[in-house]
Parts: C-alpha cells; sequence; structure tokens
C-alpha cells in the first residue's frame, strides 16, 4: 500500500490534517519518529499523519519538577538536557523516539517497581480528537490531582484516542549513585524468592531481575558473563553514603556474591530494560523468533515459565521481582503462552512481522464487558475510528 505522509508543524497544521481526514473518510496513521511503529498491530490507512515535526521544549522548570514539549521533541534531546540538571524521567523509559511516541506506547523500565509506570508521570496533554478538536487535559503542578484523568488515559493508547502535540511530565532527581548485588546460580523459584526477600525489605530496591545462565553469558558486563551460570540482580541507588549502608546490609541478608559498581550497574540494567539479549524492541532483530511480554503475579513467575517451557522451546529471563518475563518463542506459540498466562496476567507479542501481528490478537484478549468500554471509550474520542484504527485491538 503506497503512504501517503503529512508532517506538520505546528499544533494548528495537525488540527488541520486530522479534520481533513475526518472530512474525507481517511483513516491516519499516527508516527513520530517511527521507533516503535512494530508495536501493535499493523495499521491499514493510505495517509500517516508525522508527528516528528512538532518540535521544542516549551518549558522545563527543574525547581518545581517539570518539563513540558512538544510531542515530535527527540528523547536524545530530552534525556541529556535532564542529565545536565542531574535530574531524568524516573520510570526508565528506553532510548530513542519522540516524548509523543514514549507517552503513546506507555513503556517503563526497570524501576518501574518502585517509581510507577509512565503515566504516574503524565501531568498534561494537548492534542487532536479523532472528533478534529484540539483539546487540554491535566496541568503543569505535581500535586494537580484533579488534572490526572485524561494524561493517564493517553499513556499506553498506541495513538487510537487522541493526536497527541504537547505534554507535560513529571522529572526527579536522578540517583547520586547505584550499585548492584548479584546472587550467583539460583534457580527460577529461588532466585524470585530472593528477589521478594529484597523487594520486602526497607532498603528501597530500585531493580530486582533474574537471569538464568544462557543470559547472564551473554552479558556485556564481564562480572555477569563470568559468573559461571545464573545471575539474580537486587538494584540499591540514591546517595553515596546510604547505598553503602544499605548494599552492607543486604549483601549479608541476602548472601550476595558480588557487588557491581556504578559503571557497571548502569550498563547491566540497560541491557535488563532493553531486553539486549534478544535484539531489544526495534527492528532488525531476529523475526524467526518471536519476542513476548509476560506480566504475572511475581510468586507465579517460575511456575508460569514451566508451564511454557512443557510445549515450546523459548528462552527468558525475569524483571520486576519476577512478575515481569521476557522471551523468545518459535511462532505459533500464542496459544500456548496465552494459556500458560490464563487469567493471572497478560501476555503481549512485542515483537513479530508485520503479517503475524496482522492476524493475531498483539495485546491481551480483553473480556467482553472490558472490551465493550474500550469501544465506548474509542467512539467518544474518535467515533469513525480514523486514528491507529485497529492498532490495538482488531475493529477498535
Amino acid at each position: 500500500m503506497t503512504i501517503t505522509t503529512l508532517k506538520p508543524e505546528t499544533a494548528a497544521q495537525a488540527t488541520e490534517a486530522v479534520r481533513w481526514a475526518l472530512s474525507a473518510g481517511e483513516p491516519l496513521e499516527i508516527l513520530g519518529s517511527g521507533s516503535r511503529r512494530g508495536l501493535g498491530r499493523p495499521v491499514r490507512a493510505g495517509y500517516a499523519l508525522d508527528l516528528s515535526g512538532l518540535l521544542g521544549i516549551i518549558a522545563y522548570e527543574p525547581e518545581e519538577l517539570v518539563l513540558t514539549a512538544l510531542a515530535g521533541t527527540p528523547m536524545a534531546t530530552i534525556l541529556p538536557m535532564l542529565a545536565e540538571r542531574a535530574q531524568h524521567l524516573a520510570f526508565e523509559p528506553p532510548d530513542g523516539g519522540t516524548l509523543g511516541g514514549l507517552m503513546a506506547s506507555g513503556l517503563a523500565g526497570p524501576r518501574r517497581i518502585s517509581a510507577g509506570s509512565a503515566r504516574d508521570h503524565a501531568l498534561g496533554i494537548a492534542g487532536v480528537s479523532g472528533r478534529g478538536e484540539h483539546y487540554k487535559g491535566g496541568g503543569k503542578v505535581v500535586k494537580n490531582v484533579t488534572g490526572y484523568d485524561l494524561p493517564k488515559l493517553m499513556a499506553g493508547s498506541f495513538g487510537t484516542l487522541t493526536a497527541l502535540t504537547e505534554i507535560t511530565v513529571k522529572v526527579l532527581p536522578a540517583p547520586e549513585d547505584t550499585a548492584t548485588l548479584l546472587l550467583a546460580g539460583l534457580e527460577d523459584a529461588d532466585a524470585v524468592a530472593a528477589l521478594d526477600r529484597a523487594l520486602r525489605s526497607p532498603y528501597d530496591v530500585s531493580g530486582a531481575a533474574h537471569l538464568p545462565a544462557g543470559i547472564a553469558a551473554r552479558s556485556g558486563v564481564a562480572a555477569v558473563a563470568r559468573a559461571g551460570g545464573a545471575a539474580t540482580l537486587v538494584r540499591v541507588e540514591g546517595f553515596g553514603p546510604s547505598v553503602a549502608a544499605r548494599v552492607a546490609l543486604l549483601r549479608e541478608e541476602l548472601r550476595a556474591d558480588s557487588v557491581l559498581g556504578r559503571d557497571e550497574s548502569l550498563a547491566l540494567w540497560r541491557e535488563v530494560r532493553d531486553a539486549a539479549w534478544f535484539g531489544g524492541l526495534g527492528g532488525g532483530a531476529d523475526t524467526t523468533r518471536h519476542l513476548w511480554k509476560l506480566s504475572v503475579p511475581p510468586a507465579s513467575g517460575p511456575a508460569t515459565l514451566a508451564a511454557i517451557r512443557r510445549s515450546l522451546d523459548v528462552e527468558a529471563f525475569y524483571d520486576w521481582g519476577g512478575g515481569l518475563i521476557w522471551l523468545t518463542a518459535p511462532p505459533d506459540s500464542t496459544s500456548a503462552i496465552r494459556a500458560a498466562v490464563g487469567a493471572q496476567g497478560h501476555a503481549t507479542l512485542m515483537r513479530a512481522p508485520e503479517s503475524v501481528r496482522a492476524a493475531t490478537e498483539v495485546f491481551q484478549p480483553l473480556p467482553e464487558p472490558l472490551m465493550a468500554l474500550t469501544r465506548r471509550v474509542k467512539a467518544s474520542f474518535d467515533p469513525q475510528g480514523i486514528l491507529n484504527p485497529g492498532r490495538m485491538h482488531a475493529g477498535v
């Protein structure tokens, strides 16, 4: 299909583009840099609305912990600017893309267990609904609780409700220091139990992951690759003296084998965040094996993975204390994976060829009451279904 790209440079131009599509009955694929284009089902549209031309920081108030930027602003511009003021986006998003794409996909990294998800840091938005109306929701004050609902709704909506033009996010002080305790050689169930003890401790753990032996051996961090087996990882962050004190207490409590310093920790948790051992979330990775993200109760993680392994050849590792399982599986694995997850969690197909994503439910199928609610929300923002139709669920 030949796609014509519309690339506005202002919110007014974006509004006009949506109004034209609405009058012409033409669906639009909503894009930023395109780095998240492989997430979700492919959009069948003859026109793309490319919002990467909406560039610029509107306001950055470090003392107020607030940043407002146009939706097409690259994360490669935002993150270094925050780092200069020793601040960051605490939910640890993956690198690349734009601020709008980040919020629309709602992705969060290992620190989600302590800092929350992207929607927890969204303060305000502006955008164009499928009705052709430019509107604003939320505000620019961290404590503005009354303004949270619309920004939270947009986070993780994958452009199906609104073409975002402006976003306000909460920023936080970046940790001064970070260290990672490494426990070597644990089986999955024992590792998840150790992570649970760490997370229940008073030591403010901000990362809890387990790498089976085959994954650990491929780490770019030498101490992990040379551990000689599985690696169970517990991260502690904060002020230097506080990190040292908490690590000492946790090391004794968990009987950790070693402690990784700041540089090794930063490199290691980037690998965990990006599922680097599986080629990451972007294009160019091996598509003969599909990448899945499973969310389950942490205590159920090892049993869920064991059930999947009874019928499938998979490779996997755990994050979020065992509650998040990244795995690669051969094609035609959807039924077995979703059966193992059952009603206790959800399974999302994060990377597969376009033909596969077009023919299956990429996101966890919803029970009919939730599916009906999803349709009503979509209809309220986009009654003619012109914004990223079918991106999350077929026919929606």
